[in-house]
């Protein structure tokens, strides 16, 4: 239940988590998979009827958390859980690290794409998730994402049927690294984009080795970032209660 409410929606967003990551995130809050290799191995079939078990449980789509290493095992299962009858949106939630080649894979698959956008800058991703392309990668992802899938659209229950949601989740003392990031956007994409931003952020795993992050956002780094928002007229979206 904690996704974005159209993701979530009354029943649930039926999330599999996968062990490992492509990026190597020092901040990351789920670290005991995704870094620290927590889970166990499954045949394609298993994933299949795990996915088949998550629709019959009443969930509203099959939630995908960083799947991008293991693609071709999950196309697999996706073809069996669909001749099976699974008939529910497939998100693909990812970093937004993604290639071109894996990206076109997925064209046809994937009905949802809830992708992060990071960083404006690759010293930053560099410095705190280990990657030294991410920011052409990323874009180039993301424009790919939605042309492939385009803007978010509705059921008429609320629950997201199709379409593209970033996420960006704002780190403490980088609001410049938020504001170039929700300019590129503003810039690149229609202004209707539905944009998840996240105030979440604990200093997790290994962030408290860095002092520029060692510490949770504040309340003040939080409202000026929502003010970015109204700067670049991006309007659709979600942001978070303050509880700070």
């Amino acid at each position: 239940m904690g996704e974005e409410p159209p993701i979530s929606g009354t029943k649930g967003s039926g999330v599999i988590f996968f062990s490992h990551c492509t990026m190597k995130c020092i901040y990351c809050q789920n670290y005991k998979f995704s870094q620290n290799g927590a889970g166990y191995p499954v045949t394609a079939d298993i994933l299949s009827k795990a996915m088949l078990s998550l629709k019959m449980s009443g969930c509203h789509n099959i939630n995908l958390v960083t799947p991008s290493h293991y693609l071709p095992s999950i196309l697999e299962s996706l073809l069996l859980a669909k001749e099976s009858s699974l008939d529910i949106p497939i998100v693909y939630n990812t970093s937004g690290y993604e290639s071109k080649e894996a990206l076109e894979l997925l064209d046809g698959v994937v009905d949802i794409y809830l992708a992060d956008m990071r960083y404006c800058d690759n010293n930053l991703s560099r410095i705190y998730s280990m990657s030294e392309d991410y920011v052409d990668v990323n874009r180039s992802a993301i424009l790919t994402m939605h042309g492939q899938v385009g803007g978010l659209i509705l059921d008429e229950e609320g629950r997201a049927k199709r379409g593209l949601i970033i996420r960006h989740l704002v780190l403490p003392n980088l609001l410049s690294n938020t504001e170039r990031v929700l300019r590129y956007i503003a810039e690149h994409l229609p202004n209707n984009t539905y944009i998840s931003l996240m105030s979440q952020y604990i200093p997790l795993y290994k962030a408290r080795e860095n002092p520029e992050i060692a510490r949770p956002i504040t309340k003040k780094e939080y409202e000026a970032a929502c003010g970015m928002l109204d700067k670049y007229n991006l309007r659709h979206g979600w942001i978070q209660p303050l509880t700070f």
